[in-house]
C-alpha cells in the first residue's frame, strides 16, 4: 500500500483544540459494514446502537511524561519504563544533547537512534500532560486527556477513542478491560512511501487471564481504540498474556476477534488511519473522513467519534 493513500485535506479548523463540554457529548459516526448505512448520533446514545456485545477497553494510564529542560531549551518525553528509573524517552534538541550529562531529573545514557534515549528519571515522572502537537491551546484540566477508567500508568498519549466515555454510560454496557501502553509507535507518522516498510518498534501489553476468557468466549467484541485491537489480535494469533506486540495492521488484515471498532477520527499518514482501512474498507474510509469534513465533525484527539458495524 502507499502511504499516499493515507493522505487526506483536512480543514485546519475542524481539528479539535478542547473535549466536548461533556464527554459523551461529542458525535458519533455510526457505518454498518454489511449495509452501507450511515447514521449520525451523539456519544451519548452509543447503547441504542449495540445489542449486548461486549465492549473492550483499554485502562492504559497517561504520565506527565514532558519534561522540559532548560540548557539547552528543549524537553523529553518518556515513551516507555524500561526497569526501576530507566526509561525509553524522545529528546530534543538530539544534537545538541550529550550522553552521560544531566538535564534536570533527566541523566541521558544512550542515544537509540531517531531522537530516541535510554535515560535514567530522577523520581517518578512529574512534568506537563503530553498533548500531541495539533493541540496548541493550553488544557485546563489534565484528567480530559485520561479516560474515567484509566488505571494502569504507563503511556506517553491517550487512547483517545475512550476519552468519550462517562462513569454512567460505562456502566450501560458490559465492559472487559486490558492494558496497552501506547508509546512511539501509536503516534509516530510514517515516513516510508510503502506502509509495509514503515518499521515498528512495539508496545507493551497486558491482559489478566480471565479476561482474556470471557473476551475469547464473546460471541461478538466491540473494540474501544486501535490500541485495543493490536492487544486483542495479538493474543487471538496466540500472544502471551504479558507482553509486547508489534502488530501492524494494514489492509488484507484477518480480524480474529474484533467484530466492531469504536474509533475517532485519525491523522493522515498513519498507522491509526492505515488500521481502520484494514477494519472498514479502503474506498469505504476515504468516503466516511470526506462525509465526516462534509458534517464538519472534529477531529483527533478531542474530536468526535465513528463506529464502524
Amino acid at each position: 500500500m502507499r502511504v499516499s493513500d493515507l493522505e487526506y485535506n483536512l480543514p485546519a479548523e475542524l481539528v479539535a483544540q478542547q473535549p466536548a463540554a461533556r464527554r459523551d457529548a461529542s458525535r458519533l459516526l455510526v457505518y454498518e459494514r454489511a449495509t452501507g448505512a450511515v447514521r449520525h448520533r451523539v456519544f451519548a446514545e452509543l447503547p441504542e446502537e449495540l445489542s449486548g456485545e461486549l465492549v473492550v477497553v483499554n485502562e492504559t494510564r497517561v504520565v506527565p511524561a514532558r519534561i522540559p529542560i532548560e540548557q539547552p531549551k528543549g524537553e523529553v518525553l518518556l515513551l516507555e519504563r524500561r526497569d526501576g528509573a530507566l526509561w525509553e524517552g524522545l529528546a530534543r534538541p538530539t544534537r545538541r544533547l550529550r550522553a552521560g550529562r544531566t538535564y534536570g531529573s533527566v541523566e541521558l545514557l544512550e542515544h537509540l537512534g531517531e531522537g530516541r534515549w535510554l535515560l535514567r528519571l530522577e523520581g517518578e515522572p512529574a512534568g506537563e500532560t503530553p498533548l500531541p502537537p495539533y493541540i496548541t491551546a493550553p488544557l485546563e484540566d489534565p484528567e480530559r486527556y485520561q479516560t474515567v477508567y484509566a488505571r494502569d500508568a504507563g503511556s506517553a498519549a491517550a487512547p483517545t477513542a475512550g476519552l468519550h466515555f462517562t462513569p454512567e454510560l460505562l456502566a450501560s454496557l458490559d465492559v472487559e478491560r486490558v492494558t496497552l501502553h501506547v508509546g512511539l509507535d501509536t503516534f509516530r507518522p510514517v515516513s516510508a512511501e510503502v506502509l509495509e516498510e514503515h518499521e515498528l518498534h512495539g508496545e507493551r501489553y497486558e491482559v489478566a487471564p480471565a479476561a482474556w476468557e470471557r473476551i475469547r468466549a464473546a460471541e461478538r467484541v466491540v473494540a474501544v481504540g486501535t490500541t485495543t485491537v493490536r492487544a486483542l489480535e495479538t493474543l487471538a494469533r496466540g500472544g502471551p498474556l504479558t507482553g509486547r506486540t508489534s502488530l501492524f495492521v494494514t489492509p488484507g488484515f484477518e480480524f480474529r476477534r474484533v467484530d466492531s471498532l469504536l474509533t475517532n477520527f485519525h491523522l493522515p499518514r498513519s498507522t491509526l488511519l492505515a488500521l481502520v482501512m484494514a477494519f472498514a474498507g479502503i474506498e469505504e474510509t476515504r468516503r466516511l473522513y470526506e462525509l465526516a469534513i462534509e458534517r464538519r465533525y472534529r477531529f483527533y484527539s478531542f474530536g468526535d467519534a465513528m463506529l464502524v458495524l
